[in-house]
């Protein structure tokens, strides 16, 4: 590993539908460089006993290889205090606070990045939550609703609260996934922050995470997503600094068909498997020559067999 690399510390994204346990615990067999995954949210809801059930995506034995810390979707301190401290008996001795989500169904609830307009809102929430959660707080966000304003003027407040760190994806949630990321308003918050920042958004190759670090020399937390999908050696060619790979047709092939086995030992029938491992090729097909005509061949698979035939024939006539 080169020296200059040594403390970097690389994240996996919590995505809703896609990064459960399956994937980390398949991902984690297969590939290196991830330090951490921040599972996706689990919503608290009024009126709700906690048990184990609720929280199969975190249990120990499904997370063997990859720590995990939870994240909570909430705008209720109450019932948040409770769920954390909920998954702090269960074992998590850190979870995460979902300010970043930006979809509308979410955001119109005053949850996820549509309570960032909302400061004092923020506020009064960690004013009740933070003296009665038992566990470490972090929380990730976005730079704002529908400016950077809005982080802006949250972090002088947050300067104030005993988190962990703070998660940044540097989009407004109005962006969604869509556009440039910010660097000058990420940069904003490296320099108005006390806190550990992690940087979030846009790392798809190696030379991505060269051309941030170097901008933010003193960000040494990064958090990875679809890039980590479309390319799943990335954390490791990261953490290596170079972007060759031993054996990448092979152990990217392997992976691929454990994660279909994965999901076809828990999921209910054919039919739901295809569907979740179709919604996996928008990410995946972009690494293979021709990636369009081959979603295309994906969709309209009907079976099983089918879609492992169709995993070899790619792997014996393309090149990722």
């Amino acid at each position: 590993m080169d020296p200059n690399m040594a403390e970097t510390i690389l994240y996996l994204a919590p995505m809703r539908g896609f990064t459960d346990h399956i994937f980390r615990k398949t991902y984690a067999e297969h590939f290196t460089g991830l330090d951490c995954a921040v599972a996706p949210f689990i919503a608290t809801g009024k009126n709700t006993t906690y048990k184990k059930k609720h929280i199969k995506d975190l249990w120990p034995e499904n997370n063997p290889s990859l720590p995990v810390i939870p994240q909570i979707l909430s705008s209720n301190a109450k019932d948040f205090t409770e769920f954390a401290n909920f998954l702090f008996d269960s074992g998590y001795g850190a979870i995460n606070w979902n300010l970043g989500c930006p979809f509308p169904m979410v955001a119109r609830k005053g949850r996820g990045a549509g309570m960032l307009p909302h400061t004092e809102t923020i506020q009064a929430f960690l004013n009740e939550v933070l003296p009665k959660i038992k566990p470490g707080l972090s929380l990730k966000l976005r730079l704002g609703w529908e400016t950077r304003e809005d982080i802006l003027r949250l972090l002088p407040i947050l300067n104030s609260f005993p988190l962990e760190e703070l998660i940044i994806h540097a989009r407004t949630g109005v962006q969604r996934y869509q556009g440039d990321v910010d660097l000058e308003g990420f940069q904003a918050c490296v320099s108005a922050s006390r806190h550990s920042l992690v940087y979030n958004g846009d790392i798809r190759t190696l030379e991505d995470f060269r051309s941030l670090s170097e901008r933010f020399p003193g960000v040494h937390k990064w958090m990875i997503g679809r890039g980590c999908l479309t390319h799943p050696f990335l954390p490791q060619c990261i953490k290596q600094n170079r972007p060759d790979i031993e054996n990448e047709l092979e152990r990217r092939k392997n992976f691929l068909e454990a994660l279909f086995h994965g999901y076809n030992d828990v999921l209910d029938g054919p039919g739901h498997v295809l569907n979740k491992m179709k919604g996996f090729w928008q990410y995946f097909a972009p690494a293979f020559s021709g990636h369009e005509k081959t979603i295309k061949r994906i969709k309209k698979i009907r079976n099983p067999d089918e879609y492992l035939k169709l995993l070899a024939e790619l792997f014996e006539f393309s090149e990722p």
